[in-house]
């Protein structure tokens, strides 16, 4: 008969979680490339356009989150996600804060609103986390959204190269990088605490450590797309047309 394995303690489990920092998408070619300056204007521009639809994809997540979980508390303090993100009338938040940069780095709001620039394994990848976030228990849902854990380093990082290496971005877009350095922290704390307090078997450790791999995952393919069109120059259907015939969501 097999034995089933210890679970974690709670501060191994932590440090199981902590350790899967050496995946996030700050150590992807395309980021490094932004961090050290070797960024073209079109690069970084590609980068702000696409990463849009990941930020306004945020809070349909948190809602999706916040639709299946029936523990008040936890949606009295999630909800605060999707304020940062949205705004509260007329302030839009994270989302005009994503806009500013957008102009910041030669965008119009519109063309980025538009999603026009969004590639197709972008959006693909997005759907396929607020799909899982929909589809998922409440708990497992708000464990993925434990990469937050390194949000701060590469939001930090951003601000200490980018003004250094491009100076041609007005610094007004910089404002998001700055919120989010104490709005992630706050997040961590309240994920972290729901994550060691939900999954506390082995079986259900590994479930939430490959739940969070699921996530890093989907943060290292947008970088992927990102690098397949605009540093190799391959953009989706580029052997047959140069022009985007990609579809643009209209099946969500």
């Amino acid at each position: 008969m097999t034995q089933t394995p210890e679970a974690l303690t709670t501060e191994q489990f932590k440090q199981a979680i902590i350790d899967k920092g050496q995946y996030y998408h700050i150590y992807h070619p395309f980021h490094v490339m932004m961090y050290e300056g070797r960024a073209t204007q079109q690069q970084i521009q590609a980068w702000v356009a696409n990463r849009y639809y990941y930020q306004i994809n945020i809070p349909l997540k948190d809602a999706a989150i916040m639709a299946n979980c029936p523990d008040q508390r936890v949606r009295q303090e999630w909800i605060q996600r999707m304020i940062d993100q949205d705004g509260e009338y007329p302030d839009g938040g994270g989302r005009e804060a994503w806009l500013r940069l957008a102009e910041a780095v030669g965008l119009s709001r519109e063309q980025v609103i538009s999603e026009e620039l969004v590639l197709p394994g972008v959006r693909f990848a997005v759907d396929a986390y607020v799909n899982f976030a929909r589809r998922a228990s409440w708990r497992e849902a708000a464990s993925s959204s434990l990469t937050e854990l390194f949000a701060p380093k590469i939001h930090q990082s951003r601000l200490e190269s980018w003004p250094q290496h491009y100076p041609w971005i007005d610094d007004k877009g910089y404002e998001y990088f700055r919120s989010r350095l104490s709005q992630a922290r706050r997040d961590v704390e309240h994920g972290l605490t729901i994550t060691l307090n939900s999954f506390t078997t082995h079986e259900q450790q590994e479930r939430m450590l490959e739940i969070l791999q699921f996530k890093l995952d989907i943060l290292w393919s947008i970088l992927d797309a990102l690098t397949l069109a605009y540093v190799h120059n391959e953009v989706p259907y580029h052997s047959v047309t140069s022009k985007r015939v990609w579809h643009k969501g209209l099946f969500k």
